[in-house]
């Protein structure tokens, strides 16, 4: 069982071998870098199974990303009711992930999984 230190009491709880995980290149433009640390691209190793025992899929990324990798505490910035929240384009290895099954797509070793803003102040 791995506990993600740090993470307070709603941490995520995943059993898995350290061998276990999918490889995935994870991008944020338009704005969003600046909720992960100001870093552009991430190369993060998610276990490959979310914390039913289920593959990981983009919905498990996204929660992921919010509890180990997102410094800023403006998660809605990113997520509203436990989606991406509208007005985040999400690409899939380059296509909408519309055409790809949005956050039930199933992740593979090293897709390239890209946020971007469309959002803006005014």
């Amino acid at each position: 069982m791995v506990e993600l230190d740090g993470l307070g009491p709603n941490a995520m709880k995943i059993d898995c071998n350290i061998r276990d995980v999918v490889h995935i290149i994870v991008e944020f433009t338009g704005g969003l870098e600046l909720l992960f640390s100001n870093q552009r691209k991430h190369q993060v190793p998610l276990p490959s199974r979310d914390e039913n025992n289920q593959p990981s899929n983009l919905a498990f990324l996204t929660r992921y990303l919010c509890e180990t990798l997102m410094k800023d505490h403006r998660k809605e910035m990113f997520l509203i009711d436990g989606t991406v929240r509208p007005g985040v384009l999400v690409l899939i290895n380059d296509a909408d992930w519309e055409l790809e099954g949005e956050d039930k797509y199933e992740l593979k070793n090293y897709d390239n999984i890209l946020f971007v803003s469309t959002l803006h102040g005014g």
